[in-house]
């Protein structure tokens, strides 16, 4: 039986826990609430990085995404960040779609796995 290991665990959840190989991460959103898009984006993508190194892997294993926008007006803007970060030929499987998010001022929430 393979270990499960929690990172940044509060009584509601874990920020990110391995298991079997894997890394699963919770919804990331950004510090700034107040900022644009991009901004967010990239704050969103940046956290992904830190907590994949934390568990000892990085954006080259990710193995999916889930990107939720809460306004598709903001796909492109998005996109365009997404396509600056991800690594050319280990593009994880992606969707994307409109939520409300937990925290109006919230633009993205991205839910990644890796593979570690």
């Amino acid at each position: 039986m393979s270990d499960i290991v929690r990172f940044d665990q509060t009584a509601r959840r874990s920020r990110a826990l391995t298991h079997n190989g894997l890394v699963y991460l919770t919804g990331q959103v950004a510090d700034d609430k107040g900022a644009d898009i991009a901004t967010q984006a990239t704050q969103v993508l940046a956290k992904i990085d830190d907590i994949l190194a934390q568990a000892g892997t990085d954006r080259s294993r990710l193995l999916t995404a889930q990107v939720w926008l809460a306004d598709m007006a903001d796909f492109a803007a998005f996109n365009a960040v997404w396509d600056a970060w991800v690594i050319p030929g280990q593009t994880p499987t992606r969707c994307c779609g409109q939520v409300a998010l937990a925290d109006p001022a919230y633009k993205v929430e991205i839910v990644t796995t890796a593979a570690l």
